[in-house]
């Protein structure tokens, strides 16, 4: 990240997690150069001379805040203004900046700690420096807005002119260093804008889409339309005559999504004259195999399936029969919901250049170290030969977890040494060529005593797998709530096969099953004579915390409890009945990603079509909400792209193996007009911060659905919600 010349003495090492989890490389010069050179404290911070600070930013920015989240947290131990910093992005490099993906919410409380002590460290060098140079004892000093300053004397000095001989000292023990009390905080907690949101409205340069580099070519890549076909043949001379036509390449795939599949590659200068000869382009594809897969086979399947007996068990605990067998009541109801495609606004992307056995790439990628594996193993390379450099993210969601482009980029790119590419999808290609949120099938059975207490829960779960185990996130959690918090419990599940390739989608998993589950919960609360946040609290009242399993914080259910009753004062919930005839609130609590989230919705539903009105939610992620703007924006987001799912049209489907949606005219995103009022307050409670990407999203679906219902007495079991459900 900085092009200034390091010693070789100038390099030492400090962990900044208990155990060695995670190293940092503090490059330290030896002394500050005498043209101004920025001297580098550690490997997150520079010191200008004039005394600004650049702090890298080592995780991609996919919009969820990081590139402006994570050097707040570094500024504010260092203890330097914020009118102070610049931010710079850094490059993909494990080794030097420990993990750098973005996904699964984790991003916060996994930098919580490091990026606070990689600030205070460097404060800790120059505090020291100051006290060598005075000749007192570091207790005696103090810091702030970038000066070290004596009390007792008077003296202050600017960090810039310590930084040299800070430099020299050695990085200080992470168990020695001395946080922040929070009620000292200033940047923590205060509401900072993206650091690359006035380039965004000035519509400058930032994505991967953007990425221009001298003698650059353009690259487009067809692909076999049924997943998993392979190159037969292709009418490659006549696609080279073309004008304009730089190259036509073969591209040889592994049979994997990840790693890509067979291809044709056309390069031009421009990437329209590229993607024109691909209409000239007659590829004959061998897909045999792979043609037999269609959406409506797949629910024939299931519908088949849920009659019969479950390939295996989830969890089973208690005697369920005997609970179900001596039940007063039981409720019965089938759900499922559809494959969804990321639909990202930026469509895939990556720029690649091959030469002398090293390749460079650009890519808006969540998760570089995979990439990195990937490229090295399809092009043969050692790992330390393939840089990678952040560009913005124009919508993840998940989908940049995944990264064939990034290894079709360099297979194309090794085919041309020497000469920048720049692969690019058509939307369609986006659209087409994804990792899908599976769909999935759900049987459940709750069974009620006299007095109306749920005792025994049943889910027959049919989703998609091979040889035992589910595909990419089609996982059930053995602690899907109501386990934990009943004596018998019963998941199964049975696999269909595919060819869909499958990924993780904003929430995933939870996106799904907090739908089926707290929409089938409201049905169990009705059939009890009770509404659902009562059902939820009576629950959440038989004991203190559920294991969530190893490595993953307990659910505790006092924070969830908090997030209900919040959510239900937000809402006026105990008025709900007073709404007129057509309008309804529907409630839903989820527990997903370390972040407790209840929401009300309030729906009003006129000749079959549903408004929502006004969302109400509180969460709880923590003791610390870091960039209170970002994280209202983060809740504000994750619902609209919920109502999204549920109202839009939403849905994927596939016949003969390939997929039938190709723009936003089939597969539409949440429209502006249809944005309701969202209320947002978070709960605080004494546990350190978590995620906030994505557990405000599955809630809203369920609590939708449910004020559907209050709204019209209409059960939704599906989705997407059409009129035809509501007539």
């Amino acid at each position: 990240m900085s092009r200034a010349t390091l010693s070789r003495r100038g390099f030492i090492s400090a962990s900044l997690i208990t155990g060695g989890g995670l190293l940092f490389d503090f490059a330290v010069p030896i002394a500050q150069a005498a043209d101004g050179t920025p001297v580098i404290i550690n490997a997150f911070i520079r010191i200008l001379p004039d005394n600004r600070v650049i702090i890298g930013a080592k995780n991609a920015e996919i919009g969820q805040g990081a590139k402006t989240m994570l050097p707040m947290l570094i500024a504010e131990e260092l203890d330097v203004d914020w009118a102070q910093v610049s931010i710079e992005q850094t490059h993909a490099d494990a080794k030097i900046f420990g993990g750098q993906s973005a996904g699964g919410s984790r991003t916060t409380p996994r930098e919580w700690l490091p990026m606070r002590q990689a600030g205070a460290a460097a404060r800790a060098m120059l505090v020291a420096a100051a006290a060598a140079q005075w000749g007192v004892a570091t207790e005696m000093l103090t810091t702030g807005s970038g000066k070290v300053t004596d009390p007792k004397t008077g003296k202050s000095v600017p960090y810039a002119t310590l930084a040299g001989a800070a430099a020299k000292l050695p990085a200080p023990d992470p168990a020695t260093l001395k946080l922040k009390d929070p009620a000292n905080f200033h940047i923590i907690g205060q509401s900072v804008g993206g650091v690359d949101t006035p380039a965004i409205v000035a519509g400058k340069p930032l994505f991967g889409i953007d990425v221009k580099l001298p003698g650059m070519l353009h690259a487009v890549l067809e692909t076999c339309p049924a997943f998993g076909g392979t190159f037969k043949s292709a009418n490659l001379d006549a696609v080279r005559a073309l004008p304009g036509i730089a190259h036509v390449l073969t591209i040889k795939g592994d049979g994997t999504p990840e790693s890509g599949y067979d291809g044709v590659a056309i390069l031009a200068k421009s990437w329209w004259t590229a993607d024109q000869a691909r209409e000239t382009l007659k590829v004959e594809w061998d897909d045999s195999a792979v043609t037999g897969f269609s959406t409506q086979g797949y629910a024939a399947q299931a519908a088949t399936r849920a009659k019969g007996k479950a390939d295996g068990n989830i969890v089973r605990t208690g005697d369920v029969d005997g609970a179900f067998a001596s039940a007063d009541k039981v409720v019965t109801a089938d759900y499922s919901y559809p494959f969804l495609a990321h639909a990202t606004l930026e469509p895939q992307n990556c720029t690649a250049l091959f030469k002398d056995g090293a390749i460079e790439i650009w890519a808006p990628t969540q998760n570089p170290e995979s990439g990195r594996a990937l490229v090295a193993q399809a092009l043969g390379l050692p790992p330390e030969n393939i840089r990678i450099n952040f560009s913005r993210i124009g919508g993840g969601f998940g989908r940049r977890l995944m990264n064939d482009n990034m290894v079709q980029a360099a297979r194309i790119a090794a085919q041309v040494p020497g000469v920048p590419v720049k692969l690019l999808f058509t939307r369609a290609d986006d659209m087409r060529r994804d990792f899908y949120r599976p769909a999935g099938w759900h049987g459940f059975r709750a069974a009620l005593n006299k007095d109306g207490a749920l005792t025994a829960f049943h889910d027959h779960f049919i989703t998609f797998g091979k040889d035992g185990k589910p595909v990419r996130s089609a996982e059930l959690s053995p602690g899907e709530l109501p386990a934990g918090l009943i004596d018998h419990v019963l998941f199964e599940q049975s696999f269909l096969s595919t060819n869909m390739p499958t990924g993780w989608l904003r929430a995933p998993g939870s996106n799904a099953l907090a739908f089926v589950y707290q929409a089938f919960m409201d049905e169990v609360a009705a059939a009890a004579g009770k509404d659902l946040p009562t059902l939820m609290l009576e629950l959440l009242s038989k004991t203190a915390q559920v294991s969530q399993g190893a490595n993953r914080p307990p659910f505790v259910t006092a924070r969830a409890r908090g997030v209900i009753e919040k959510a239900l004062a937000m809402g006026d919930w105990a008025n709900r009945t007073a709404l007129p005839k057509g309008q309804g609130k529907g409630f839903a609590f989820y527990y997903s990603h370390a972040g407790y989230f209840a929401e009300v919705v309030e729906v009003a539903v006129a000749d079959g079509v549903p408004k929502v009105r006004t969302v109400w939610v509180a969460g709880d992620v923590g003791g610390h909400i870091i960039n209170p703007i970002n994280a209202l924006h983060q809740v504000q987001g994750s619902v609209i792209e919920g109502l999204g799912q549920a109202l839009a049209g939403q849905v994927i489907t596939q016949v003969a193996g390939a997929i039938e949606q190709a723009n936003f005219d089939t597969h539409p995103l949440q429209r502006i007009p249809d944005t309701p009022t969202i209320h947002v307050e978070f709960v605080k409670t004494d546990y350190p911060p978590t995620g906030l990407g994505e557990p405000a999203l599955p809630p809203v679906i369920p609590a939708l659905v449910n004020a559907i219902h209050a709204a019209t007495g209409k059960r939704i079991r599906s989705l997407p919600v059409t009129a035809e459900m509501l007539v």
